[in-house]
């Protein structure tokens, strides 16, 4: 009933697939013994010692039995976007009504159609290419059929042997390759395959198995040479461009997806490179797969591996057809292709030139309707349609259950038989929105990205170094500071310069999630690890490195500038400054997950931690601050470690600030004689009927406080404050994840 059938390639591991034999008079209880004898074939393909079950039926042995074919057709697909027209100071004079048409439409919005009744269908085994000059619509198009327009945008359909695909079930069932190479530089070849299989590949399956995956992913992509290589960057030599176009493919392949879309792989890379990367989709395609790409010019090469292309020129399909057509339509059209010249170079030359003339290609895509009517009428051109199946009434679910059986969708649900009454039999798919658990996503991602940032020592060395910088000129500048006013006044000083520099600090930070931005949004967008799993193990990842910042900096001021409050004080000097490295951290991740550009993010953390300063006390108490502005003055990150620090210091009711003449510090009077000082404190104290010598104390720690309007919130209570703060900003992060990478276009 079942057989194995193993495809030799001499670069390619084997690829196991069930064929399924034509049986008229199968029972529809044969179907759940049929997907229970292909459960056993699947744990042949992916190493499992299980038995096999031995056939149902001896009769059909013999039977060559094809594989669950697939076939993806859409059908009038048409998108349009709003584009308003460049900002014209005549627009804005106020006009009187016309009826003339162009002058009412100015200043209203235009519609610019992008996709224009656009029809094709392809199958698995075969690749697909779409074909057009820059503009013509083809990532359009690649991301119509991947279901990354957003709903109701899109007019047409796109469906899977006849039925609409659900987004769930795409998520699962596909793979996305972006134009870009995005990609960690610090990791290995095989380390990027490996992460890509934790995330991709159900927790269910052992590590050996996920192993024994990669590395036959790195002979199929043909990267065997260069598996234990860093992928590199502009500051790290690594590996090829076309290895690393590979290495993007194999990531977003490693669960080994029925449909890949892919948005010109080949851009930017040679033409022995294109080909080999196009020659592995061939592969990828034959293996059971539909491969789906955009391409800017193939060479003669790369178009021999192409099964079927779509031309289009403003969003209008000018070609749709084989390879071996182009020179018969372009013939009939009129414009016959030279010999020895690349087809595919002429096409797109002449439809550049027709888009430059008046009439454009209109009729290039009339004459392509026509021809296709005309081979439909001469049945050239048949339809595709899934080949005969022993059971017509098999689902898509039943379709992609069964090719789970014999080792496609790794990562997808699992295929079984469900008993109804009267003896029918049927199948249920179970499709997981993620492969593995929260805590699995989690490990994995602190584990990738510590990896990353271990290779990369200099990162945490430069803000190491900052870190200790400043806090060597603080300590230089306020050097041993005495318990006189002027001494009180410059702990003010330093405190406010000390915890502002914990989040100015933190903004050297602001391009770490901006560059793992598109890696971020290709993995989530078919569901590699959930948003919430990023976040937390973003925050764990950050952790370790604030706490070292927090002892360096501690250490280098704490002594120095001769601050009070021995172990205790110590401690929480440590833990007030690591509370706001954690909240500043929180703050610039969260605008990171906002701002998309670096220079515009950092124009912002600047201002804002600017404000945070002005409002936080230090430049103007807070029974000073205007009621319109007291909101921000809570508002400040600023204010609570400041704060705290302040009654960290100044705890001491029994430690004094101010004696006798120290009273005239900081006033006019300071400049005068000690004799002329202790003349007028004895003037003082006659008029006040009190005795106030040169030792008696004026000011005490609590006294500086309540100067400084420091009296709402203990310290513990500030600290607990920051780091609230803290934790409300990465919630922040969280939703500006979820609301911002929608990886959709509207």
């Amino acid at each position: 009933m079942a057989r194995i059938v193993a495809a030799d390639d001499d670069d390619t591991p084997q690829f196991y697939s069930m064929e399924l034999n034509s049986i008229s008079s199968a029972s529809d209880s044969t179907l759940g013994q049929l997907l229970k004898n292909v459960s056993d074939v699947r744990k042949v393909a992916v190493g499992d010692e299980t038995p096999v079950h031995e056939a149902l039926n001896r009769d059909y042995e013999d039977d060559l039995m094809r594989t669950v074919p697939f076939v993806l057709s859409f059908d009038s697909l048409t998108y349009s976007v709003s584009v308003r027209p460049k900002l014209d100071f005549r627009n804005l004079i106020p006009r009187r009504k016309t009826e003339d048409p162009e002058i009412a439409q100015v200043g209203r919005p235009n519609t610019k159609t992008l996709l224009n009744n656009i029809s094709g269908e392809t199958r698995d085994g075969e690749i697909m290419a779409v074909l057009g000059a820059s503009g013509s619509g083809k990532s359009t198009l690649i991301d119509a059929l991947a279901n990354r327009i957003a709903k109701g945008s899109l007019k047409g359909t796109v469906k899977l042997n006849g039925e609409t695909l659900q987004s769930r079930m795409l998520k699962v069932i596909s793979a996305y390759v972006m134009q870009d190479d995005l990609l960690f530089p610090m990791l290995t070849v095989e380390e990027t395959l490996m992460f890509a299989a934790e995330f991709r590949l159900p927790r269910s399956l052992p590590k050996s198995k996920k192993k024994l995956r990669v590395q036959a992913l790195i002979d199929q992509l043909g990267i065997r040479n260069a598996a234990t290589t860093i992928i590199g960057d502009e500051g790290h030599r690594g590996i090829s461009g076309g290895e690393r176009r590979r290495v993007s493919i194999g990531i977003d392949i490693i669960h080994d997806p029925i449909l890949l879309f892919l948005d010109e792989p080949t851009s930017g890379l040679d033409s022995t490179s294109a080909f080999m990367v196009v020659k592995v989709l061939k592969r990828i395609a034959q293996s059971g797969s539909i491969v789906i790409m955009s391409i800017h010019q193939p060479s003669h090469r790369v178009l021999g591996l192409l099964d079927r292309l779509i031309f289009l020129s403003r969003g209008h399909t000018v070609y749709s057809g084989s390879p071996a057509s182009l020179p018969r339509f372009f013939a009939e059209f009129g414009n016959p292709i030279p010999e020895n010249e690349n087809r595919t170079e002429f096409a797109l030359d002449l439809i550049r030139e027709l888009e430059g003339s008046a009439e454009g290609t209109r009729g290039l895509v009339e004459f392509n309707k026509k021809w296709q009517e005309m081979k439909k009428q001469n049945n050239r051109q048949p339809p595709l349609t899934p080949p005969a199946s022993p059971y017509p009434n098999l689902t898509l679910k039943e379709a992609i259950s069964a090719s789970i059986s014999r080792g496609k969708l790794v990562s997808g649900g699992e295929s079984a038989a469900i008993q109804h009454g009267g003896g029918n039999t049927s199948t249920a798919l179970a499709v997981p929105a993620f492969a593995n658990p929260i805590w699995i996503e989690i490990k994995t991602l602190t584990k990738r990205s510590m990896l990353n940032s271990r290779r990369q020592p200099e990162l945490l060395g430069i803000r190491l170094a900052a870190v200790v910088i400043t806090g060597f000129i603080l300590a230089t500048v306020f050097w041993r500071l005495d318990n006189s006013p002027k001494g009180v006044q410059e702990r003010l000083g330093f405190f406010a310069f000390a915890m502002s520099t914990m989040f100015y600090t933190c903004a050297e930070t602001l391009p770490v999630f901006l560059q793992e931005r598109y890696i971020f949004m290709r993995e989530t967008a078919y569901n590699a690890y959930r948003r919430s799993s990023y976040v937390l193990s973003h925050a764990i990842v950050s952790i370790p490195a604030l706490i070292f910042l927090s002892v360096a900096f501690a250490a280098t001021t704490y002594w120095a500038v001769g601050l009070d409050g021995g172990p205790m004080g110590l401690l929480f000097y440590c833990l007030i400054i690591l509370a706001s490295f954690w909240s500043g951290s929180s703050f610039v991740t969260f605008l990171s997950g906002v701002v998309p550009h670096v220079m515009l993010g950092y124009t912002i953390v600047v201002a804002i931690l600017a404000y945070f300063l002005l409002f936080s006390g230090f430049f103007i108490n807070r029974n000073r601050i205007p009621d319109y502005w007291i909101w921000f003055h809570y508002m400040s990150l600023v204010k609570y470690p400041y704060e705290a620090v302040l009654q960290n210091e100044f705890s001491d009711a029994t430690k004094c600030f101010v004696r006798g003449v120290q009273i005239f510090d900081n006033t006019p009077l300071g400049e005068l004689p000690e004799v002329m000082k202790l003349r007028l404190l004895d003037t003082v104290s006659r008029s006040l009927g009190t005795t106030i010598s040169s030792s008696t104390c004026l000011a005490t720690g609590a006294d500086i406080l309540r100067q400084q309007g420091v009296t709402q919130l203990s310290k513990w209570n500030c600290l607990l404050v920051t780091v609230a703060f803290g934790f409300f900003f990465r919630v922040l992060f969280y939703f500006s994840l979820l609301l911002g990478s929608k990886n959709k276009r509207s």
